[in-house]
């Protein structure tokens, strides 16, 4: 059982709960989400594995996850990027936010997300149990792919995406 770090709107702990529990209960947890950007500003996608609890087999950012209580967000988030997809790099923080939506399985995500962006050019390791496939995405590629086919990404994707953007265009 892995287990997931309540906190309250602030971001203060609460305590620890089951993650498929919390999931059930729609409970605020900590979570994370990385995006990762080659040297042509496309953005490297991964399509989760169709064994995951929940989102099986759609399109999502480059890692996402729950830090353990005992780390902070960026450890949290340099660990599962090895994990997930095989490498590390710098991250630097963009936002926190909160979210709340259902998901398939009659599963609720309700999370505060820290998100973060790095760079890498190279091509990820992704773990098979994890990533069923990834790719590099030019973002206007993926607008319109998402605007056609938005069934094919997950709910939290398409919320952060528009905050990261955001960003992006804040910081050019």
């Amino acid at each position: 059982m892995e287990d997931v770090v309540l906190v309250d709107v602030n971001d203060n702990l609460l305590g620890t709960m089951d993650k498929l529990e919390a999931h059930k209960k729609g409970e605020l947890h900590r979570a994370f989400s990385v995006f990762i950007f080659n040297e042509k500003n496309e953005l490297l996608l991964q399509q989760r594995a169709f064994e995951k609890y929940h989102s099986g087999g759609l399109w999502t950012n480059t890692c996402c996850s729950h830090p353990k209580a005992s780390e902070n967000v960026l450890e949290a988030c340099q660990r599962r990027l090895m994990e997930e997809m095989g490498f590390s790099t710098e991250l630097d923080f963009v936002t926190t936010f909160i979210y709340k939506a259902n998901l398939d399985h009659d599963l609720i995500e309700h999370e505060l997300d820290h998100v973060y962006i790095g760079k890498y050019n190279e091509s990820p390791k992704p773990n098979l149990n994890e990533v069923n496939a990834w790719k590099y995405i030019e973002l206007n590629e993926l607008e319109k792919d998402m605007k056609l086919f938005p069934e094919n990404y997950t709910v939290w994707f398409k919320i952060i995406y528009a905050k990261v953007k955001k960003h992006l265009l804040a910081t050019k």
